[in-house]
């Protein structure tokens, strides 16, 4: 027997008491630069509006179907029958709340992020206290905080929401609790914790022992983060991301959400990003305006209300092709990553940071 049949043999008698030879397959392992089979995507919120209220005619709230969400399926993990990831980390669903409903309070383990994408007069409940919705706001459900969502108004309420339902469920720390009432009794009273951290510069003195986490502030108004980002023009913007901010926790300094980035960046008309690429990946919504994203050298043309995915590590760049300013609001993983140590960044050095357009995304062809 030759030594390259006895080498296979052995690996077989290996295999067969689940065992491995770590020197054939150590690279497969631990590899050179972040390897994955995700594929970025893009939806358009027209598609997803008409999916919204054809459920809304047939699906009514309770116990049964506590949230009427339809979420982002990135193809590429349905195929891996990870059902409602966009990413290997991060969901992203689109809800609708209508007149008069309620949908029932509930916890767990995850966290979640709420965008408000469109309507008014609903809100969203947290541990006793009403948060109300207005278009362009984030808002907060630290991990087994009681949440339930309630509608006051005329018009439909739609919103997304971004939970890390991957980094959980990679931990197996997932718990799930529903709450013996349809609500969870209110504690505090309206917006409270909004109007406490409505400077973005000051806390009350009552929270100088707090640990920071969660964050003390629930909901981020849309008109103060608009604020910022319009002063924010006055200077140069980053050269990948535009003017962009990102949600953070008052007590702490760091993200918003512990294990949830937020980010909002603004994008002036005919401006174009260079290309970068980062470890985390992280799922944009198109608040405003009318552009295209290159991604691995492949163009994704957005406009307002579209969704995208943008995978770990693959360049891309920004591109406003309107004559209005742009805003981008997008989840991430960055924080995990940073307290794990994993996070790298890089930018791309050839063409003036500028990649080549190769072809164009369709449906058809990412399927």
């Amino acid at each position: 027997m030759s030594n390259s049949q006895e080498h296979a043999q052995f690996s077989k008698d290996l295999e067969r008491n689940n065992l491995g030879p770590l020197w054939d397959n150590i690279l497969h392992m631990v590899t050179k630069e972040p390897d994955h089979d995700i594929v970025p995507y893009l939806w358009k919120l027209d598609q997803i509006k008409e999916y919204l209220y054809k459920a809304g005619d047939i699906l009514k709230l309770g116990r049964t179907s506590e949230r009427r969400v339809i979420y982002l399926q990135n193809p590429s993990l349905m195929k891996k029958g990870l059902i409602g990831y966009s990413t290997y980390t991060l969901y992203a669903g689109i809800q609708l709340l209508l007149p008069g409903e309620v949908a029932p309070s509930h916890r767990h383990s995850q966290s979640a992020i709420r965008f408000v994408i469109e309507g008014d007069g609903a809100y969203t409940s947290v541990d006793g206290e009403k948060l109300y919705m207005e278009k362009g706001d984030c808002i907060l459900t630290p991990p087994f905080c009681w949440h339930d969502h309630g509608h006051e108004g005329n018009e439909p309420m739609i919103w997304m929401d971004g939970l890390d339902v991957g980094i959980v469920k990679s931990f197996a720390g997932s718990f799930y609790e529903p709450y013996a009432n349809e609500t969870y009794p209110l504690q505090r009273p309206d917006d409270f914790s909004t109007k406490q951290y409505s400077s973005g510069s000051f806390r009350p003195v009552c929270d100088r022992g707090l640990d920071g986490y969660p964050s003390p502030q629930k909901s981020y108004k849309w008109n103060q983060v608009k604020s910022v980002l319009e002063q924010m023009t006055e200077f140069d913007p980053d050269p990948f991301d535009g003017y962009a901010v990102d949600y953070m926790n008052p007590v702490t300094g760091g993200s918003a959400d512990y294990r949830i980035g937020t980010t909002m960046q603004k994008l002036t008309p005919g401006m174009r990003t260079k290309a970068h690429r980062h470890v985390h990946s992280a799922v944009y919504h198109v608040m405003e305006g009318n552009g295209y994203t290159v991604i691995d050298g492949v163009k994704f043309e957005w406009s307002k209300g579209d969704f995208f995915i943008l995978p770990p590590w693959r360049w891309h760049e920004h591109v406003n092709t309107g004559d209005k300013d742009a805003h981008l609001f997008s989840f991430n993983d960055r924080p995990v990553l940073q307290m794990l140590k994993l996070e790298r960044n890089e930018s791309l050095e050839q063409n003036n940071g500028r990649q080549e357009i190769k072809s164009t995304f369709s449906p058809e062809d990412a399927a």
